[in-house]
């Protein structure tokens, strides 16, 4: 660019511009000086209404005649009278400056709910429930399963298969739960969503007299109740689940040999593939240590087939969150706490089962049965 505004002459432009393989646009977008960044204002159109005239429409808006009235109808009011002041669209914009233009029908506000941040370090900590529907013998006709479930654990503590939902229902199986599994006041933490039964007020009496605490999840969020969504998928897709049952009988003969199998024997992909049971009752230190001991035993037997050296020992995670905050130095430290095979297992009785999975016949008729 400074080669060619030293030598160029008239002319001279368009060969130089070629021989140095620059285009002549180029050449003189640059030359032409630069434009200021600064906004320059709008002039006003010489049909504009002055601040006078502009008043002059408010008031007449204003006032006690056509305070109710819509802007078309005092403009084809004003108009019978022989009054122009403006069109109706300068009326709207005039009431828009001053922000007396807004929907006539009331809109709905809606409160900002908190994102719920749930973390559990141990089993009977935070438990999250929901109902899924289960297809009954004919179109149309559902049956609904009520399960609760440890978010450390992944245990079904309680479940229930019942003919429709019901706060009373719900009620009377988080209580059994609670009674099972030897809660005691502000242990624990009871995730849902915002279900009917969920917010009833029967509910929420229940955990105050229990001294629960009630987290919920946001409208509309789907992730917010991630754990009890992944346990109904896997309930679902079992090979021995069926289309449709033909009974609330047969519903609940099916998910009682359902559940027993997801608590006993369904090794869990976030526990290490543990079942829930072994965590939840504290037997998974122990698991943990027999399978490192066969791991070793192999790995004495044939280093040649460990490509990646000697097994190194499976550690249980502590911390199992429902929207873990933004990380921080705390975080951190508590996300990388683990549990060794040599620390003492979690607290719970081995005994203890699933609350309609009782060995006595009249709970589970009692608690099933609920009209």
């Amino acid at each position: 660019m400074v080669a060619i505004d030293a030598v160029t002459t008239t002319g001279e432009t368009a060969a130089l511009c070629h021989s140095v393989g620059l285009a002549r646009a180029t050449l003189y977008r640059r030359r032409r000086p630069a434009r200021s960044s600064t906004p320059t204002a709008r002039a006003a159109s010489p049909r504009a209404l002055g601040p006078a005239e502009r008043q002059a429409v408010l008031d007449v808006l204003h006032s006690e005649r056509f305070v109710d009235q819509s802007p078309a109808e005092v403009h084809a009011t004003l108009l019978e009278e022989q009054t122009y002041l403006c069109s109706t669209r300068t009326m709207y914009r005039i009431l828009d400056a001053a922000q007396e233009v807004r929907e006539r029908r009331a809109q709905a506000r809606h409160p900002a709910y908190a994102k719920p941040e749930l973390v559990a370090t141990a089993p009977n900590q935070i438990w999250s429930w929901d109902i899924t529907k289960l297809k009954g013998p004919i179109p149309y006709l559902y049956y609904s399963l009520y399960v609760i479930l440890d978010l450390f654990s992944r245990y079904v503590v309680g479940w229930m298969v019942a003919a429709h939902e019901n706060a009373r229902l719900a009620r009377r199986l988080i209580d059994a739960t609670c009674a099972k599994q030897g809660i005691g006041p502000h242990q624990l933490t009871i995730h849902a969503d915002r279900g009917a039964p969920m917010r009833s007020h029967l509910v929420a009496a229940l955990f105050a007299d229990l001294h629960v605490d009630a987290s919920h999840s946001r409208p509309r969020v789907s992730n917010d109740n991630p754990f009890s969504e992944a346990q109904f998928r896997t309930f679902k897709y079992r090979p021995d689940f069926p289309d449709r049952f033909g009974s609330i009988e047969h519903a609940r003969h099916v998910s009682h040999d359902l559940f027993r199998w997801y608590n006993a024997a369904h090794h869990h992909s976030g526990l290490r593939y543990l079942t829930p049971a072994d965590v939840h009752y504290g037997r998974a230190a122990a698991t943990l240590a027999r399978r490192h001991q066969t791991r070793v035993a192999a790995y004495a037997a044939h280093p040649e087939r460990f490509v990646q050296g000697p097994p190194r020992r499976e550690r249980l995670p502590t911390a199992v969150w429902i929207n873990p905050p933004a990380k921080s130095t705390d975080q951190d430290a508590l996300a990388t706490t683990i549990v060794t095979p040599d620390d003492p297992p979690h607290g719970g009785t081995t005994g203890a089962h699933v609350v309609l999975e009782d060995q006595s016949p009249a709970l589970v008729h009692t608690v099933e049965s609920l009209p």
